[in-house]
């Protein structure tokens, strides 16, 4: 007797055996489903209007890899530092992050990133840096975080004409 598609595999339908469905309904939470657009390198519906409703003069991070994976952090001042310290701009919880890691800083529409002497040191697209400029779609890493920088869309727009 061939056994049904929905039945459980060894059961059969039939006067002898009994019939059970089973659902093969898949749901998977915030947390998956942000780490599967983090490996794909897709950009969320709520991420792509963040970074649209960025003002000129502003970055988003957006944390790709690590233990809070999807959490955003606005860059909208001239220094922004990142770090395990509880006071930094861009908190890290973690060990392979130093107190005071990293700065982002903003001149202008522009912005870099700078290792503050950071024993695991800042990576920029996977290269060490001591500084560099960022730009859109770039993949910063410190410690174990991956975190990619969004520039403001009216930023862009002003490159693009010029």
């Amino acid at each position: 007797m061939a056994e049904h598609a929905n039945q459980v595999p060894g059961e059969h339908s039939g006067a002898q055996g009994a019939h059970r469905e089973v659902d093969t309904t898949l749901s998977f939470n915030e947390e998956f489903q942000a780490q599967l657009a983090a490996l794909e390198g897709g950009v969320s519906t709520d991420e792509r209007e963040a970074v649209a409703a960025l003002p000129s003069g502003s970055a988003l991070l957006v944390v790709r890899r690590g233990p809070n994976i999807g959490a955003r952090f606005l860059l909208d001042s001239d220094i922004t530092v990142a770090g395990r310290h509880p006071d930094a701009g861009i908190f890290l919880d973690d060990v392979t992050v130093s107190r005071k890691h990293a700065e982002f800083r903003r001149s202008g529409t522009t912005f870099s990133v700078v290792d503050l002497g950071s024993l695991n040191g800042t990576y920029f697209d996977g290269v060490r840096i001591d500084e560099t400029l960022l730009s859109d779609g770039a993949e910063v890493q410190v410690g174990k975080f991956r975190l990619t920088f969004y520039a403001s869309r009216v930023d862009l727009a002003h490159l693009a004409i010029k």
